[in-house]
């Protein structure tokens, strides 16, 4: 089924590109001397739909490589997490095999606050 969606999505594409590719074979000139526009320094001649899809992919990569940089402090706070969740785990697997011994400790009656704590309730003293 994977390869049934992909070759839906890859053939068509691969058409688009090579009929563009032949409607825009022209040559043309990228310059990158701003001060000499007739005998530009700097200067590549290609055909103009490699300039095209070479700066579609060159947009695409440093909007990719934008957004991982602003993903950043999510990454993180993702790793703070499952280092917070491994640890729960190991002293949940601790408190377990205490009491498969018998010397499970005990722990502290709730307080006032209930099970949920302060912040899991609203005004009227509903479970959130």
């Amino acid at each position: 089924m994977r390869k049934f969606f992909t070759a839906l999505v890859v053939i068509p594409l691969g058409l688009i590109f090579i009929i563009f590719a032949v409607a825009n074979r022209h040559w043309v000139t990228v310059s990158f001397d701003p001060f000499n526009s007739v005998t530009p320094t700097i200067a590549v001649t290609l055909p103009l739909f490699v300039v095209i899809i070479a700066s579609a992919i060159l947009g695409v990569l440093a909007g990719g490589i934008a957004t991982w940089f602003r993903q950043g402090r999510w990454r993180r706070a993702a790793r703070q997490h499952e280092a917070d969740a491994r640890r729960a785990r190991a002293e949940l697997a601790d408190l377990r095999a205490a009491a498969a011994r018998g010397d499970a400790p005990r722990l502290p009656a709730p307080g006032q606050t209930g099970f949920y704590g302060s912040a899991g309730r609203d005004k009227q003293g509903a479970t959130l």
